[in-house]
């Protein structure tokens, strides 16, 4: 038993890349190796990886399109061979690369007759077009064709039906499905060597990506954002909660800021301090992925930077600054 634990603990995880190639300016694919694992592991590790890889990596789209021009959705245009609906289909399959937060603005203008192309859009330095000759429309007269992009960056798929607004069509301001999922397929594989208790295991993972992200940028994307959700586990310590009342083992309260003010209060070694993540403070999404990028988990994290080092961080403005001071000195009575 001693000697199997002692294996274990000297055992060194080592994976690599042993295929990678680029199909097209929208597919690219990549191979990888995570080896020596027990039994067991692969499996655990390329489920959870898997399901990384397909919903938790962020990707940039277009989400609403605006003309004035245009009465409804489903009209046509004197001049242009695309309905409108058509157009907007064009515009969702386009593929950005950046690594923006919020929502940025762009534009299309231009004057028939021409294509219309992906190299059209004038978008944010921050915003890149993957494949700038994606098809948009088709102009046969000398008109103008002018659009209003709003670009956004999410996770997952959201049907632009959901975010439909009364001002919707009034305005011609059209809402687009945003498919923001930059892993277009993951699949993984075990092979096994060995036999009985030094039975081991070898993961493969084969990822596809639209372009906006190499497979070994998704690898790594997926693994830091996986272990962002177990970071509480990590650095949370065990509390004592009375469960002799049966009738309070389900209703047992949250941990909340309150709690933490009162913690805070009586103990002045920042053991309180640590179990207060950011994520409880209500920031907006972009301070908060600023704040995790940058390690950043707990109020401890927090209050060990000072307003300097803060400024420091990258896409990080003095106004986000000013809000976290804000958030302290309101909730915890921090200057």
């Amino acid at each position: 038993m001693v000697r199997e634990e002692i294996a274990v603990s000297t055992r060194t995880l080592q994976w690599k890349c042993v295929e990678s190639r680029v199909d097209s300016k929208r597919l690219y694919y990549g191979r990888f190796v995570l080896s020596p694992l027990m039994k067991g592991q692969a499996d655990t590790i390329g489920i959870a990886m898997r399901r990384a890889l397909l919903g938790e990596i962020e990707g940039t789209c277009i989400t609403r399109a605006k003309s004035e021009k245009v009465p409804h959705e489903y009209s046509t245009i004197v001049g242009i061979e695309e309905s409108v609906h058509e157009i907007l289909m064009n515009l969702k399959e386009i593929v950005f690369r950046s690594h923006l937060y919020g929502t940025r603005g762009a534009s299309i203008c231009v004057r028939g007759p021409r294509y219309v192309t992906a190299q059209d859009i004038i978008s944010p330095p921050s915003v890149k077009i993957v494949d700038t000759t994606q098809y948009i429309a088709s102009l046969t007269e000398p008109i103008d064709l002018c659009i209003e992009l709003q670009i956004e960056r999410d996770r997952g798929y959201r049907s632009g039906y959901r975010i439909k607004t009364p001002n919707n069509y009034q305005d011609g301001s059209y809402p687009i499905d945003a498919v923001s999922m930059p892993v277009r397929n993951a699949n993984h594989s075990i092979h096994s060597y060995g036999n009985g208790n030094e039975k081991q295991e070898i993961l493969f993972l084969e990822i596809w990506t639209n372009g906006s992200f190499t497979p070994k940028e998704a690898l790594y994307e997926a693994s830091r954002n996986l272990i962002d959700l177990f970071l509480p586990f990590l650095h949370a310590e065990e509390q004592d909660i009375n469960v002799e009342d049966n009738q309070n083992r389900a209703t047992a309260p949250l941990f909340t800021f309150h709690d933490g003010l009162t913690n805070i209060g009586k103990r002045k070694k920042g053991i309180a301090l640590k179990r207060v993540f950011i994520d409880q403070s209500e920031l907006p999404t972009r301070t908060y992925n600023c704040l995790k990028r940058s390690n950043i988990h707990t109020l401890l994290d927090l209050l060990s930077n000072s307003q300097e080092d803060l400024m420091r961080i990258e896409h990080f403005r003095i106004e986000d600054v000013k809000q976290i001071l804000g958030i302290l000195q309101k909730r915890f009575a921090i200057d």
